[in-house]
């Protein structure tokens, strides 16, 4: 294939770092990905990078920006096993501290040569008292909109770095690996959107190093691997890091795009490279156990919760029984979440999810339309009677809770108020919110009716213009989200944000 098919124009081949095309075999190894940190935890979080050869992973880290009291790390081989790629759990970090950290690579193949370091840095949560923030969207590079270096990039995470946020929530679609890139993309004004583009990008992922080629696709941006080094991340992975609307048990005969028809194959490699570029806690070898429960002092619990690897078949979720085929988180990952949220006594508690539970999210993926979302009203109804849906955890124990997520990819705040089966209000049902705010770098579409299950009332909404669906980031069609809860009085402040960082909305909330 023709070079201009993989980086378009040749301003746009000089837009990338010089050093990814002055690789030689005698060259020091380099941290072209640069580093990044997750998963943060009371004691310290995980520490990401990868070299572009077979290299030991080496950390140095201090609770001073000058590395007065440092301490090293030998860390793990970086091979082709993994991509390169590797990790430390860095730990025993006193809570509140903020950490920094500088990774290296030795060269296997002399064992003389390291790379330079790379620094990055995180914060620990605090153990009281303590104040905390962060910042959530989902959706990177979608609907044929990519790294734009005429625009400067994804500069919506430029954005997001300057509140200088504790942690970021990424609700999904950490890449698009069935939406590939053209140099250009023409826009219904006569406009035309440019973007860089490498092999990895021109075609839909099947292998899993093509998986592994729209997360180093991604880490080409400045802006990104900027805010990766600054900015721990709690990844969730959705439907577009393998494909649209996936489920295991899915066939892609009608596709042509696709030589490989079992998405159970698709999604055996989708999972392993988005575990493999996301700076998770879980070992590689180990079954991904992404439900977990982030503590950030007495006032914020944020649960992250797995909407993709427990359910069943997508539908229209009005079977009458409940069973296989109507599986959403999975009945150890709803009783965990349920016993989670009962246990918590954070002020605010906050669920990650990736998908909305309050609006619809229509698909074609089946012979009729099938629904994107938590349950439906039908199923959500049935499964509050028997205890089953994670929407009715938020009982008398519970202070004050919220759902965070980025898809649809729209602008939204809607305050549902609870009800039970037969419609009556339940006095040990605490109301709570559900935050939509979406994309970072792709097509923005909306709105979608409601659904009434909850009794939503939409606060806040910014959606395309009436007729417009894709509209282009250069339009206005990406946003984010910030939380900010004060330490002394736990109030708690959301706003949503254009990618320029302008405050679109803000709510504040007092605690229950």
């Amino acid at each position: 294939m023709k070079r201009r098919k993989f980086l378009g124009a040749s301003a746009l081949a000089a837009a990338l770092p010089t050093r990814i095309f002055a690789q030689t075999a005698t060259s020091r190894p380099q941290l072209l990905q640069s580093v990044q940190s997750g998963d943060v935890a009371s004691d310290g979080a995980v520490v990401w990078s990868r070299a572009d050869r077979p290299a030991r992973m080496m950390v140095e880290y201090a609770t001073t920006e000058g590395f007065s009291d440092p301490r090293r790390i030998v860390g793990p081989l970086a091979l082709e096993a993994t991509d390169f790629t590797s990790r430390v759990h860095i730990r025993d970090i006193t809570p509140g501290q903020t950490v920094f950290y500088r990774v290296s690579y030795l060269d296997l193949g002399d064992l003389k040569t390291t790379s330079e370091p790379v620094g990055g840095r995180f914060k620990v949560p605090p153990a009281a008292g303590g104040g905390v923030s962060f910042v959530w969207s989902g959706d990177t590079v979608g609907q044929g909109y990519g790294i734009n270096p005429d625009l400067g990039g994804m500069t919506i995470y430029e954005s997001m770095r300057r509140l200088q946020p504790d942690f970021f929530v990424h609700s999904g679609d950490t890449i698009y690996a069935d939406d590939p890139l053209q140099p250009e993309k023409k826009l219904p004004d006569g406009k035309v959107w440019k973007n860089i583009v490498t092999e990895a990008k021109s075609k839909v992922a099947e292998t899993l190093d093509e998986y592994r080629g729209n997360y180093r696709y991604n880490l080409l941006d400045e802006n990104l691997r900027r805010f990766n080094a600054e900015v721990p991340t709690l990844a969730q992975w959705d439907d577009h890091d393998v494909l649209n609307n996936w489920y295991w048990q899915k066939r892609l005969e009608p596709d042509p795009r696709y030589h490989e028809k079992s998405v159970a194959r698709l999604a055996a490699y989708g999972e392993r490279a988005f575990r493999e570029y996301m700076p998770l806690s879980s070992g590689l070898d180990d079954p991904m156990i992404l439900y977990r429960r982030f503590s950030f002092g007495p006032r914020l619990d944020v649960f992250r919760v797995d909407m993709r690897s427990f359910r069943g078949p997508n539908g229209d979720n009005r079977q009458s029984v409940m069973g296989p085929d109507t599986e959403f988180l999975g009945k150890t990952q709803v009783e965990w979440l349920k016993g989670s949220l009962k246990t918590s006594r954070a002020t605010w508690k906050i669920i990650q999810a990736d998908m909305p539970l309050g609006s619809w999210s229509m698909t074609t993926s089946a012979p009729r339309p099938a629904r994107r979302r938590w349950p439906t009203a039908t199923t959500a109804r049935r499964s509050a009677a028997s205890s089953r849906s994670p929407t009715c955890s938020p009982s008398s124990s519970a202070r004050t809770s919220a759902t965070c997520t980025g898809s649809p990819p729209t602008c939204t705040t809607a305050p549902p108020i609870a009800t039970i089966p037969t419609g009556r209000r339940s006095p040990t049902f605490l109301p709570f919110y559900e935050f939509v705010s979406g994309p970072l770098c792709a097509g923005g579409f909306g709105p979608n009716p409601l659904d009434k299950t909850f009794g939503p009332e939409v606060v806040f909404q910014k959606v395309p213009p009436t007729g417009r669906f894709d509209l282009a980031p250069s339009e206005g069609s990406c946003h984010f989200g910030h939380i900010k809860i004060d330490g002394r009085t736990g109030a708690m402040t959301v706003s949503h944000h254009d990618a320029m960082g302008g405050v679109l909305h803000a709510l504040n909330l007092a605690p229950a």
